[in-house]
């Protein structure tokens, strides 16, 4: 339960702070950008409104200049009146005092009168005084009179001669374009909070699909911690978390392999205990048979007696030789021991073989067969651990082979050495050829009765050391082949 509650406050965790950054990322980037934005929105609506007023305030001062030129005051009148009405625009025609030949009180009023009038202020004094100069001005400002923000703009009339003869001064509200601005505020903002709530949603499916493989993994970490070493993340994703998730499935697997190896070793642990307990039950309950009966003067005899002495002294060899094996196949099996090779000529060593062999198979009238493709093949190893190798496997031929036999041993070298022996014998089912090499390993035929089950354990352990490889193939009456290979030495040549 806590364990759940843990994963549940992991989860929440890394779910709430992602969104949360990613949500205060996104608005902090909104605002901004919508500052800035609107900053130039309203800069640009501002300065082409105002460039369109000016176009507008310099077509007007043109046909202000066309009708005192023409002497129209009339008409001038009039196009001013419409204009102010169509336009609704305030539009001040003033005379320029200074000229040869000013706008007359016909068509304009005077600087003096224009600054009687209350809405008079600095700003219209700045701009007449540039417009008549001939220099167009324009200026956005708040007025008082108005109560609002208003666009300033000021024209030069031209008169006889390109003489500045007055100016107009028409004034714009600045509201409208403010309204407009406000409008696309109002829109942003909207179109904003729909951005950032599609933001958000998606905010909350990358968060979860970020927190989710999250969760598995660590969910895998702790199941493995549990001792669970079959559990997978089952995340499948080309990016990092995807390799982080690899990773843990593939420790999975390692620790899995690792566990069966450990329940494998103990296992064998516990057989080869109980296999050696096996083997010295017997010969000690023998010698204690024995023993008691000299002890106790149940055997008198003197031919009995001697026979007593002979079979303890059988079996405290016997225990000897499974003592010897068991702590030399425990050597070889150590993957620190190494043996200590020298050249060695594999014919010599089979030659010398050959005679033991004769010794061992003269009571069943048995033959060793020895065929080489060279008279000297040279191997790097061991000589007397590939004598034992070798004659462990020649003895057991000649232990299951049946009398007037042959056992044939055939050394091949052909980038690689191959040692053949095989024999003429009852064979090897196949279910049996699985296990022949593993320690304490004995069939039941009669011919194994005394042995300890360790010598093709031993054989294959001097095999390995020696970088080499044993194999057998068997069939039930026909015989077995054991075959070795053996790396070659650079050179092997015939003398």
């Amino acid at each position: 339960m806590a364990k759940q509650a843990e994963k549940k406050k992991f989860h929440k965790l890394l779910f709430v702070k992602t969104c949360f950054w990613f949500a205060v990322i996104m608005i902090m980037f909104a605002v901004v950008l919508g500052l800035i934005y609107m900053r130039l929105y309203e800069q640009t609506i501002m300065d082409d409104y105002r460039e369109q007023t000016k176009a507008k305030a310099e077509r007007v001062a043109r046909s202000c200049s066309t009708f005192f030129l023409q002497g129209d005051t009339e008409g001038l009148k009039r196009y001013l009146t419409v204009l102010m009405e169509v336009e609704q625009t305030e539009i001040w025609l003033v005379s320029n005092d200074e000229a040869f030949f000013p706008l007359t009180d016909e068509y304009a009023i005077s600087r003096e009168y224009f600054s009687q009038q209350g809405t008079y202020q600095s700003e219209y004094r700045d701009i007449l005084n540039n417009v008549f100069h001939n220099i167009p001005s324009s200026k956005n400002w708040f007025s008082e009179a108005h109560e609002m923000n208003i666009i300033t703009i000021g024209m030069p009339v031209l008169g006889v001669n390109g003489e500045v003869a007055g100016g107009i001064i028409m004034n714009v509200k600045a509201e409208s374009r403010k309204d407009v601005v406000d409008s696309s505020r109002r829109l942003m903002f909207i179109s904003g909070g729909i951005a950032l709530g599609i933001a958000f949603v998606t905010a909350l499916i990358y968060a979860r699909a970020l927190s989710n493989p999250i969760l598995k993994i660590r969910r895998t970490a702790l199941e493995l911690a549990d001792g669970n070493y079959e559990v997978t993340t089952n995340v499948y994703q080309k990016d990092e978390i995807g390799e982080l998730a690899y990773t843990m499935d593939f420790l999975s697997e390692k620790l899995q392999e690792s566990e069966i190896e450990r329940k494998n070793l103990e296992q064998m642990r516990f057989d080869f205990f109980a296999n050696v307990s096996h083997e010295l039950r017997t010969p000690i309950t023998v010698m204690r048979a024995y023993t008691e009966s000299l002890v106790d003067g149940v055997v008198t005899k003197p031919e009995k007696i001697q026979h007593s002495y002979e079979r303890m002294l059988g079996e405290c060899q016997g225990m000897e030789r499974l003592v010897g094996d068991l702590l030399l196949l425990s050597k070889m099996q150590n993957p620190d021991f190494t043996v200590e090779k020298e050249p060695v000529n594999l014919v010599q060593i089979f030659e010398d073989l050959r005679k033991s062999a004769g010794a061992i198979g003269k009571e069943k009238n048995i033959t060793a067969d020895l065929y080489t493709e060279l008279p000297v093949i040279m191997m790097l190893g061991d000589y007397d651990r590939l004598r034992q190798m070798f004659l462990v496997i020649l003895d057991n031929a000649i232990k299951f082979s049946p009398e007037d036999s042959v056992v044939h041993i055939r050394i091949t070298c052909d980038e690689q050495i191959t040692v053949s022996i095989r024999d003429e014998g009852i064979g090897i089912s196949e279910e049996e050829q699985k296990y022949i090499f593993e320690k304490f390993y004995k069939s039941r035929l009669r011919q194994n009765a005394k042995g300890s089950g360790l010598g093709l354990a031993i054989a294959k352990q001097i095999a390995i050391k020696h970088g080499g490889t044993i194999d057998i193939q068997s069939e039930v009456g026909k015989g077995t082949e054991i075959t070795f290979t053996f790396p070659e030495m650079e050179e092997n040549f015939e003398l």
